[in-house]
């Protein structure tokens, strides 16, 4: 199988990439013969429960977006992992959907590849399982931050996960039904979000004016 056309700073990332790091020059030569690379354009869907590949990504440029339902989970960068709960499952409804916010290009490890480099390699099998538990105390504090988010971060959240082209339209009492909040609460996060310049609102339209800013509500 012919070596992927990376370039110097695509191997910079797989090095320092969690899965790779400290692993020998041969196991990276023989990634790139076994992976594939895809390309994503913006707004396109990596991973969703009904549209997934058993394969363990690696962002090499770009940035993705990752969702469970209205939840924004993280945003992945150059050099993340993805796909690790898509690799071995059985129940499809527990994988999180993807999307690329930027124009991204991504390196794809069937699950068979990955199998038999788990079995060989012992670095490689022991950061696999370091990044397995990073993830599953990860996923543990951002459901304590969600016990604990309040209205502002919940319409944050919602808001980030769901605009399109920066705009989204819907009638308030539907959006306090989504959100779990009373209309009362809603409003307070309205004003708090308003009079912060992350959003403005002109009837059931709100629009994002700083997604940076929002974010930080995360």
């Amino acid at each position: 199988m012919p070596v992927l056309p990376l370039n110097q700073e695509d191997w910079e990332i797989l090095e320092g990439c969690p899965l790779l790091r400290h692993c020998s020059p041969a196991l990276l030569d023989q990634i790139t013969q076994e992976g594939r690379l895809e390309f994503f354009p913006t707004g396109a869907t990596v991973y969703s429960p009904s549209h997934f590949c058993r394969c363990l990504g690696i962002l090499l440029a770009g940035r993705l977006q990752v969702t469970k339902g209205t939840l924004t989970v993280s945003y992945l960068e150059p050099g993340d992992l993805f796909g690790a709960a898509a690799l071995y499952t059985e129940a499809p409804e527990f994988v999180t959907t993807i999307t690329a916010r930027q124009s991204s290009r991504c390196l794809m490890l069937p699950q068979n590849s990955m199998d038999r480099l788990l079995a060989q390699d012992g670095p490689l099998r022991e950061n696999y399982l370091r990044y397995l538990t990073g993830r599953i105390r990860f996923l543990s504090g951002r459901l304590q931050s969600l016990v604990q988010s309040g209205a502002e971060g919940k319409l944050a959240r919602y808001l980030l996960a769901n605009v399109r082209e920066g705009q989204l339209t819907c009638a308030a009492t539907d959006l306090a039904r989504r959100l779990g909040l009373s209309r009362a609460s809603l409003y307070r996060a309205f004003q708090s979000l308003e009079e912060s310049g992350l959003i403005s609102r002109h009837g059931k339209t709100i629009s994002i004016s700083d997604p940076a800013g929002l974010e930080g509500f995360l």
